[in-house]
Order: structure tokens, then sequence, then C-alpha cells
């Protein structure tokens, strides 16, 4: 009860950040998503320094004001007590506090203050909380965000409401919370920030019910708790959501994050997202870039391979302006079944996730394991470099399983969406699923969406994993039954088809046969009226 009543107080602090933006004429600006994020970043780090501080100071928790004792320390004494604070804890001075800035608001200029506060929080953790780009730059952790009202003589006044805001709040009590707690945090900080409106590269985000599925079948239970120093990647990470996931089942302090993500966006929920999940060492490995033309993580000269990926990659855009780039030498072992070629008529048809799912593969370490979301045509193609993938997927002994997903379980994208499932060296029987009938049809603005109730994530979970073939719902192949079905991983196409005989009389078949041809007659009356109140509603619109 405690929990839910804290998560809705963090709620009521985002929704107080959002009104703040509104009243001064940034709601649904561009540039709000990064005033509510760092803002509540910021309230986030400060927090945290507090809370670390107490447990290495005693006098600091027992002070009534803990920020009047540590501004009485000497530089000395601060310097050491950094050192006793765990590695992931932002280094802050005594006038990077929020208190500080609270008591500071009739001073002139606050608006510059805030902003000088913010830039040398960024400078001083600059190492450790610094997202990089493909080109080596370092994408700092706060903007000045006074800038973004455009009317110099509101800034003040916004930047006080800012702090105000955030003064009378506190996330000390929650810090020893788990993974599901943050996740919820998040979720509601980034709901309306996270979308596909983002043009070209747009976020689409991951459902948890998704997400957990891929942990959960990539990482089983029996195995959670055992795994320890891998790494975890994603080419297309977006805002963290499967990497979360996965991080969560095998351990946050066991595995090392890495991702790479075109949108500078994305980039900044995803540092925000490891910072409340306790994957602070990852950061480092978070990169802003083009992974297909640049991949960036590499070991020497080679690209670096992976223990676990997971990925919800871009289905189809238009890359036609770096397209020629990948058809060299260089890539054709990382592209092995070919690169997409250019529709002229509809570049924005362009099938890029075929090189995510090239890249994943080449990605993978001798015994990795890989989890993405692929657009259901793939796993049934007929043809082109949809089938020649599955076709090296079987003969190489890499596709442990595949999942058809109930229809609009993205609310944002009418694509169907399968989850292809990969493992190295896997030599068992494939299984299938087909959860397409699961799930219930629930209205998420102006889209419709399907929702997995607990129960049935549990049954697609349990199902994969434990292999179990069950009627109308799963099946195990052999690497030859693929083959003979030229390699669709579609679990509808091996189901056998229950034909049921049933015995009647002349007289009875005479008798069914008339009741259908009522019916059918019963219908081309209906259509018929209809085409003539068609016809007649064209031609008032002519007439006029």
């Amino acid at each position: 009860m405690v929990e839910i009543q804290f998560q809705q107080k963090v709620r009521e602090l985002i929704d107080g950040l959002k009104a703040i933006c509104a009243n001064y004429g940034l709601g649904n600006d561009g540039n709000e998503f990064k005033i509510i994020t760092q803002a509540f970043l910021y309230k986030f780090l400060n927090d945290k320094f507090a809370y670390e501080a107490k447990k290495v100071e005693s006098n600091l928790a027992e002070a009534e004001k803990w920020e009047d004792v540590l501004s009485n320390m000497s530089d000395d004494e601060l310097e050491m007590l950094a050192l006793q604070m765990p590695a992931d804890t932002a280094t802050l001075k005594p006038q990077h506090f929020i208190s500080y800035l609270f008591s500071q608001q009739n001073e002139p200029d606050f608006a510059k203050l805030f902003d000088d506060t913010l830039r040398d929080i960024s400078i001083q953790n600059n190492e450790i909380f610094a997202v990089q780009t493909d080109g080596g730059a370092k994408i700092k952790l706060f903007d000045e965000l006074s800038q973004f009202i455009s009317d110099p003589s509101k800034r003040d006044e916004f930047c006080k409401a800012i702090i105000n805001e955030l003064v009378e709040f506190s996330f000390e009590r929650i810090f020893d919370q788990k993974f599901d707690f943050y996740a919820s945090i998040f979720e509601y900080l980034v709901k309306d920030y996270n979308s596909n409106s983002g043009g070209k590269y747009a976020e689409y985000y991951t459902p948890h019910a998704v997400a957990h599925i891929m942990a959960e079948i990539l990482v089983p239970k029996d195995q959670q708790g055992q795994i320890k120093n891998v790494t975890c990647y994603d080419p297309a990470a977006g805002s963290g959501t499967l990497l979360m996931n996965v991080a969560h089942v095998i351990g946050e302090t066991r595995c090392s994050i890495y991702t790479q993500d075109i949108s500078q966006k994305s980039s900044n929920l995803l540092r925000l997202n490891l910072i409340l999940n306790n994957l602070v060492h990852s950061i480092p490995n978070v990169v802003q870039g083009n992974t297909i033309q640049h991949p960036y993580h590499r070991d020497g000269k080679l690209l670096k391979k992976f223990d676990y990926i997971v990925s919800n990659p871009p289905f189809k855009l238009d890359f036609s302006d770096f397209r020629d780039a990948l058809d060299t030498p260089v890539n054709s072992e990382r592209f092995f079944a070919g690169i997409p070629k250019i529709k002229e008529k509809s570049k924005d048809k362009m099938e890029i996730y075929q090189l995510f799912l090239q890249h994943i593969i080449y990605s993978l370490t001798d015994k990795g394991k890989a989890a993405i979301v692929v657009p259901t045509g793939f796993i049934s193609a007929q043809s082109g470099i949809d089938q020649k993938i599955r076709q090296y997927l079987v003969k190489n002994n890499l596709i442990s399983g595949a999942i058809s997903m109930p229809s609009n379980i993205f609310a944002n994208t009418g694509t169907n969406v399968s989850i292809l499932f990969l493992s190295k060296g896997f030599n068992n029987e494939v299984i299938l699923i087909d959860a397409s009938k699961l799930g219930t049809k629930i209205k998420d603005g102006k889209s419709q969406k399907t929702v997995l109730d607990v129960n049935e994530i549990k049954k697609i979970i349990s199902t994969f994993n434990e292999r179990v073939s069950e009627e109308e719902f799963s099946i195990l192949v052999s690497a030859d039954d693929l083959k003979k079905k030229n390699y669709s991983f579609s679990a509808g196409q091996f189901f056998k088809v229950n034909q049921e005989i049933v015995e009647i009389t002349e007289q009875e078949f005479l008798e069914k046969v008339k009741i259908f041809q009522s019916e059918i007659n019963d219908l081309f009356k209906c259509s018929n009226e209809l085409q003539k109140q068609i016809n007649l509603s064209l031609g008032g619109i002519y007439s006029e």
C-alpha cells in the first residue's frame, strides 16, 4: 500500500512539471520532454546523493537539515565523503542542491543560476553519465532548460516554478525498491514522449507484456541468479524497455548493457532508465548513432559479439541515402542474405528490419541467445531475403522458436508481429506458438490494442520453456519439417486439420442446401439495395 501511495505521489510530481510547462506555453512543445525528464532526473540525483551520504555519515541522517551540515564541511571532508559513496552516485556540491536554489529565488538572474547549476553538474559527472555518439562526442546530462522559454522576461519565474515543485518532494524512502516499481514510474514519465510521432526514425514503445515474455524465455526461471558477467545488447534500443527486463531477470549487477540508437531523444530516455534501474555502470556503453551504417561497439577492429540480444527494430523506412554504401565486400558476411533494394515509388517501405535481423545474427557470441520482434509476414514469406534468413537460421541450428502475437499488441502500429528466438548451436526441435487468439481488445485513445492478462503471459512463457505441444496453440517441429514447409516459422501451417464427418440422409442434405440458398438470396437482395442507395447518393453529389 505504501508503494502504491508513493507511486501516486511520483505521478503527481510528473503531472505538476507538465502543468508548469503548459502554463509557460510549452505544453506539447518539442522540448517539453527534455524539461520534464531532466527536471525529474535532477531531483532523483539530488535525493540519491542525500540517501547515500546519510548512509556514510550518521550525523547527516540525524540532522534536521542535512544540506546545512554538508555546507559546513571542508573541501577535504566533502571529497572523503564522495570517495565512500557508491560509484553510481552523482558528484554534487552544496551549491548544487535543490534546497540551495530554493533559498536563492529572490536573487536576480535566477534562471542563469539555475542553468549554471545544471551545467556544472553535467561537467562534474561527464565521465559517468554522458552518452556518446558514434563520432565520439559526449551528450551531457542537462540542457540549459530556461532557454526553451522564448520570452526572456519569463525565464526566472519558470525556473522558480520548477524548483518549488521539486523541493517539497523526496525520493529517499524508495531507493530500495526494485525493477517493477521503477518500470511503472518510467512508463508514466515517458508515456507522452515515446511514440510513433517522431518522423523517419520513430520510437515504438515495446509493451511490457512483450518485453516480459522475451526476457523470461531468454532467461528461464531455473537460470535466473546463476548467470553472471554477461553482455546484453540492443542495436535499436529506443528507451530500453527490452534491455531493462532482461537485465532484471539476469540481475542488474551481473550484466553489462550495450546499446546503439539513431535517436538522441531515445538515448537520453535510455540513460534515465539505466539510472533508475541501478545500471549506471552501463551508461558509457550507450551510443547514439546509425547501427546499420556505423556499428560502434567493437573488440579491436572486429564488431563486438554479445551473449544476449533483444530488439524491436524499425520494420520499414527509407534508408536509400546510405543503402549503396552497405553493399560492399566488407559487409558481405554481416548481411549474408542480402540488402533490400531501393523502392523508387515507396522508399519508406524498404525492409530495414532485414538488416537489423542479419546484424543481430552476426553479433551473437558462440553461445549467444536473441529475441527479436519481427513483422509476422517475415515468418512465412516464400521468397526473397526473408526466406534466405530463415533458411540460414535452420541450417545453422540457430532457431529455437517463434511466437505469433495477437494483432494490435502494439497500439501505435497495425502491423502484426511475431517474436523470433535464436540460440547458437540449438539442436532440439523448434517450438512454434500461435498466440494470435489470446488477449482482450481495448481502446487506447483513438487506437485499439490487445492486452494480455497475467495468465495468458504465463501460458506463453511456460509453453515455450517447457516445450509443450497443445492443439491449435503450439507445436514442436524438426529441421526437416521446416524445410518441407519452405522454412516457414508459422505454427498454423503445421497444425493438423481435423475433419469432422457427419452422416446425414439425402433429404437432410437437400434441406441444408435450401437453407443456404435462401441465406445467399437474402444477401444478394441486401447487396442490390445497398448498390441502389450508393448510386443515388453519388448522383446527388454529382448534381450538386
